[in-house]
């Protein structure tokens, strides 16, 4: 069962090559392939919470020798939010993605996206974490660069040149680990570094990750060849980006530093928090200034990510379970507002907010689907949003981090703002003569409706029933700070 968030979209990709023009057979093998990935996560998390940890040493070889694939309760929660966008986007793809994408193989790139971003979220070892990068990052260039505009190219070409950056530190990284403590197996670097061996060039490695990590999450000051990509492919594109990619680079750090970068562990904690700041009120005030959809959200992407890294430097269990939280909170309502914007985007033609107006009336089912995502971004009861800041902001005031939370709090109320501004360009402010003349699209078929319904409910279910989702985050939050059960599930099999 653990190797099957890698086999089924490995699978898909096989197939889908032997269908190599069959369009509707691509869109069949990534819907059958995104639902089953989807009820296999579901299984993992339920045994996972019930059984324990999922352990597994491939061909037999004991950690820390061989490869370990390992899902602890984070991974597991992370595999199915995962799950979950690709559903949405596999379903908004089959008809809001053109023909001619499709033909150029859009469904092979989509399944490499999933396997990379699972491989990654299961892996045990810091090298095969970057394997698993490596094949996620591969996909997004190649589904990035579909159709080959000149703006999307260009775009491409600065998320390719920062990404290869960031991947060449990463090995850089690995390699000054493995030449201090001789082993890339994660629990086994836990064991020693925990051991209290003199390690005078472990945090050098620490800086490496650091960096390299940061221009993947796009964290303050490396963020900028986010929003100077993300908008140029299609919405769909985008939407897989912001709920995975970025995400995986948290994901990394957040696993990394609490499991076996334990050495000046407080001052990692001030970095963190400085860092988050910087990334929550520059996301944030960029954001405000934008006039175009795909831009305003795209710096809100890198303002959210600063409420993770912020739990991620106060430290504690009330904390990372609040990021764990706002995590899925967060993917599910940014994946959600694009794909509305995507909405927008058909039926008017543009994402400008000088050229739209008016949606309110012409188009209430788009607006009461724009509001949801766009509340719980703001972090507005009883939606997601709300119960995720209130759980960070809770652990900044318990441990006396009043800056922080202050800035949470303040970058909280500008992103309301933001969203507002978008509500009043958008669906209130009624249009101008010339702009009564512009032409609207096509109505939206199920495939596109669909997901954006699933994605609301979900941001409402988190809402409403946060207390179940709640103790879950918590539960995988202590699962961390408390990493002696992931340390002994992996490296039993060395001691018997």
């Amino acid at each position: 069962m653990i190797t099957m968030p890698l086999l089924i979209p490995l699978a898909a990709l096989i197939i889908s090559l032997f269908f190599y023009k069959k369009v509707k057979a691509h869109k069949l093998i990534g819907l059958f392939g995104s639902i089953s990935l989807l009820v296999v996560a579901v299984f993992i998390l339920t045994t996972v919470r019930s059984k324990g940890i999922m352990v597994m040493q491939a061909g037999g070889w004991a950690a820390p020798f061989g490869i370990t694939l390992v899902i602890d309760l984070f991974s597991a929660i992370m595999l199915v939010v995962t799950a979950v966008v690709g559903v949405c986007v596999a379903f908004y793809s089959f008809t809001g993605i053109k023909e001619d994408r499709h033909r150029y193989q859009y469904f092979i790139f989509f399944h490499g996206i999933m396997l990379g971003a699972n491989g990654a979220l299961i892996t045990g070892d810091v090298f095969n974490f970057y394997v698993w990068l490596e094949v996620l990052l591969m996909s997004s260039f190649g589904m990035l660069l579909i159709g080959g505009h000149k703006l999307q190219l260009e775009g491409g070409i600065k998320y390719i040149t920062m990404n290869v950056i960031a991947s060449v530190i990463f090995l850089a990284g690995v390699g000054v680990l493995y030449g201090q403590t001789g082993t890339l197996n994660m629990a086994d670097l836990s064991m020693l570094i925990r051991g209290g061996s003199s390690l005078p060039y472990l945090n050098m490695a620490a800086i490496l990750f650091f960096v390299s990590l940061g221009i993947k999450a796009a964290l303050f000051p490396f963020f900028y060849w986010l929003p100077a990509s993300y908008h140029t492919p299609p919405i769909a594109v985008t939407a897989m980006f912001a709920g995975i990619l970025t995400k995986v680079g948290v994901y990394a750090l957040i696993r990394f530093y609490t499991l076996f970068f334990h050495q000046d562990i407080q001052m990692w904690n001030i970095i963190f928090l400085v860092v988050a700041g910087f990334t929550m009120l520059v996301g944030v005030l960029t954001a405000a200034s934008q006039i175009e959809l795909r831009k305003i959200f795209s710096f809100h992407i890198i303002s959210q990510i600063g409420y993770m890294i912020m739990g991620l430097g106060i430290y504690t269990p009330l904390a990372l379970g609040g990021t764990i939280y706002f995590m899925a909170h967060n993917i599910f309502a940014k994946t959600n507002a694009l794909l509305v914007s995507g909405l927008v985007q058909k039926k008017y033609g543009t994402f400008s907010l000088g050229k739209l107006g008016n949606l309110y009336r012409e188009a209430p089912f788009i607006a009461f689907l724009f509001l949801i995502p766009a509340l719980a971004l703001a972090g507005v009861p009883p939606l997601s949003g709300f119960f995720g800041k209130f759980l960070l902001v809770k652990a900044g005031f318990d441990t006396e981090h009043y800056i922080i939370a202050g800035v949470s709090l303040l970058v909280s109320l500008l992103t309301l703002f933001s969203m507002l501004k978008i509500w009043d360009a958008v669906f209130l402010k009624h249009k101008t003569e010339y702009e009564m003349k512009v032409k609207t699209g096509n109505s939206f078929g199920f495939f596109e409706i669909f997901p954006v319904v699933l994605l609301a409910l979900m941001s409402i279910i988190l809402g409403i029933a946060a207390g179940y989702f709640i103790e879950l985050s918590m539960e995988a939050g202590e699962q961390l700070m408390d990493n002696s059960y992931y340390i002994n599930s992996v490296l039993k099999l060395r001691v018997q």
